[in-house]
C-alpha cells in the first residue's frame, strides 16, 4: 500500500462540505487569517477514515484540531481519545487547540502549528 495514502470514507462528503459551509467563528479566524496562506498547503474538513478533521496538511501528516466546550465532556472526551488513536495509527500528527486559545493567544497558535509543519 502507499505509504501517502489515507482511506477516506466518501459517504461523508456532504458531512465535510457542511462543516466547511458552518464553520466556527475561531475556524474562520484560523484558516482565513492564516492557514489558507501557509506552505505547506493545508485543507479544511478533511475526511479520514470514518472522521472529519478541522485541518490537515498531508505533506506533514498534521491534523488540527478545535474544541469548543463540549469537547471537555465525559463521552466527547472518550470518543477524541479514539479518534486521535485511530489518526495516530495512520502516522497522522493530531494537535489540539481549545477555542478560548484561538481568541485569546492566536500568535502563540500559529507559531506552535508554523513550527510543527515546519520541522
Amino acid at each position: 500500500m502507499n505509504e501517502n495514502f489515507l482511506p477516506r470514507n466518501k459517504s461523508l462528503k456532504q458531512n465535510s462540505r457542511d462543516l466547511r459551509k458552518n464553520s466556527t467563528k475561531q475556524e474562520n479566524h484560523l484558516w482565513y487569517d492564516f492557514l489558507r496562506y501557509q506552505e505547506p498547503r493545508w485543507t479544511r474538513q478533511r475526511i479520514i477514515g470514518n472522521y472529519i478533521v478541522d485541518f490537515f496538511c498531508h505533506s506533514c501528516k498534521i491534523a488540527i484540531e478545535l474544541d469548543g466546550s463540549g469537547h471537555f465532556e465525559d463521552q466527547q472526551i472518550e470518543y477524541d481519545k479514539k479518534r486521535t488513536e485511530y489518526l495516530e495509527a495512520l502516522g497522522v500528527k493530531v494537535i489540539r487547540f481549545t477555542n478560548l486559545e484561538v481568541d485569546g493567544s492566536f500568535n502563540e497558535v500559529c507559531d506552535m502549528i508554523w513550527h510543527e509543519a515546519n520541522k
